[in-house]
């Protein structure tokens, strides 16, 4: 691995403090500039913030933080739902045309926040091992916190790049010439810290704000993680025990509340705050919402496949899609805020409870469960204003449903997370999707090449094929 460039040893607990410094989230003072990775965790609070460093991170990580290098911008241009405005951006023209080179800059970033994310962690958990001050009942939150977002990390490396190196210790001299291992490997490993987090966890948010992890949000993940390999009883398992949880969930009446701070949709969020700056708008708002008075600043909208799978009168399109006249292209508009200080109003969302619905459905129709199926993927057409299935077409085949169901998730989970990117992906479909479109596609595009430097640096890397 090469880690000059991103890990930068004991300073990244320091920095992981001085980042929280920044924040109001917890009342210490600013720490010493010397202070050692013992000292980190001699407190408790201290402790505390050195895990509340690492939300404030992943909000400025490359790969989460939402903006142009982000899996939501470079997942939406992979698939069929993001175009660029301006073609003369050509590293992420590569990614649009499926001709991703691997020293393109956007996908070195990619793949090395997230592994500076991964060594963050890591030595998180090495301090909470290795403290005798911290109580049980802290550490073991902490620890469920710090390896939900090892398991989160590892889940997009994965479904991005296939097979990565699987890093669990701080040690360099390791890490530096460490092989890749297989996928079996790293899935066993993301299951392992998500039942970590569910036991270790509570239901509840001790801030009261949706950017701290919960056994929800570890449980939301984990339905996730098993419909992809295709546990399809587990899936709908740990998805109905969130969507249970009506007390603390509910989908949003109001689509134009879905993405505010701390809604009752939202399940994981990550705070503007986090940039420790005054701006206080998410970076998704910033990207997506056409500059109204310089356009030339903006990037990406909306493809003319995404607008026209959606109906008229459906919802989400009139109140989750722009238009910007002077360009005359739409684009999303699930954020209202493009640029803002005071108050945060709205969180960049990460897991919510539609997503939770539709994973639901999908693993009752894999199931053979077509009423519940059914029954789920209705929730989301109530709401986006839709025909039910349970009306119109109740006897509806299970092939059929299973189209109606994808049809569903594009049009729900647009310019979030590379949503459409990774069903294309692991239901096979990228290809009969994107091939028609895109001249330079082949077969070997749907993973994303190891960073040129990365290779040069550790010789027991290998290059994906195709690149």
């Amino acid at each position: 691995m090469k880690n000059k460039k991103y890990i930068q040893g004991l300073g990244i607990m320091v920095m992981l403090l001085f980042l929280t410094s920044c924040q109001d989230w917890l009342d210490i003072e600013e720490p010493d500039h010397k202070l050692v990775s013992s000292e980190v965790f001699d407190t408790e609070e201290t402790a505390k913030a050195a895990m509340q460093g690492i939300y404030n991170q992943l909000y400025q990580a490359g790969f989460s933080a939402g903006w142009l290098g982000s899996t939501t911008v470079l997942g939406g241009l992979s698939s069929d739902n993001l175009e660029l405005i301006n073609t003369t951006t050509l590293d992420l023209l590569q990614f649009q045309q499926h001709n991703l080179q691997p020293d393109n800059p956007y996908n070195e970033t990619l793949w090395g926040s997230a592994y500076n994310m991964i060594y963050m962690v890591n030595s998180l958990l090495d301090g909470l091992e290795n403290s005798t001050k911290i109580t049980p009942e802290i550490a073991q939150r902490l620890e469920g916190e710090a390896k939900f977002v090892r398991a989160f990390t590892y889940f997009y490396l994965q479904n991005l790049y296939g097979e990565v190196p699987l890093v669990l210790t701080t040690d360099y001299e390791h890490n530096a010439t460490i092989e890749v291992s297989s996928t079996t490997a790293i899935e066993e490993q993301i299951l392992a810290d998500l039942v970590v987090a569910t036991s270790q966890l509570g239901g509840s948010y001790l801030t009261g704000e949706r950017t701290q992890i919960n056994a929800y949000t570890a449980k939301a993940l984990l339905a996730r993680v098993h419909l992809y390999l295709e546990n399809w009883e587990l899936a709908e398992q740990y998805s109905a025990e969130v969507i249970a949880a009506s007390g603390t969930y509910s989908l949003s009446t109001d689509l134009n509340e879905v993405f505010l701070a701390n809604s009752q949709e939202a399940i994981w969020q990550l705070s503007p705050l986090g940039a420790g700056t005054t701006t206080t708008h998410t970076n998704e708002g910033s990207v997506f919402i056409i500059n109204p008075i310089l356009p030339s600043l903006s990037y990406v909208k909306l493809s003319e496949g995404l607008l026209n799978s959606m109906e008229a009168q459906d919802l989400r399109k009139i109140n989750w899609i722009g238009y910007h006249e002077g360009l005359g292209v739409h684009h999303a508009y699930k954020y209202k805020i493009q640029n803002a200080t005071g108050e945060a109003a709205e969180y960049s969302m990460v897991l919510r409870l539609a997503e939770q619905y539709l994973i639901r459905s999908e693993a009752r129709i894999r199931q053979n469960n077509l009423t519940g199926g059914i029954a789920d993927l209705d929730h989301i057409k109530a709401r986006a204003g839709l025909p039910l299935l349970s009306v119109s077409n109740p006897g509806i085949s299970q092939e059929a449903l299973l189209e109606e169901l994808f049809i569903e998730r594009r049009k729900e989970l647009f310019t979030e997370w590379g949503h459409r990117w990774l069903d294309l992906k692991r239901t096979d479909r990228a290809q009969g999707a994107l091939a028609p479109a895109s001249p330079d596609w082949e077969a070997t595009d749907i993973k994303y090449p190891i960073p040129a430097e990365e290779l040069l640096s550790n010789p027991n890397l290998y290059q994906n094929p195709g690149y």
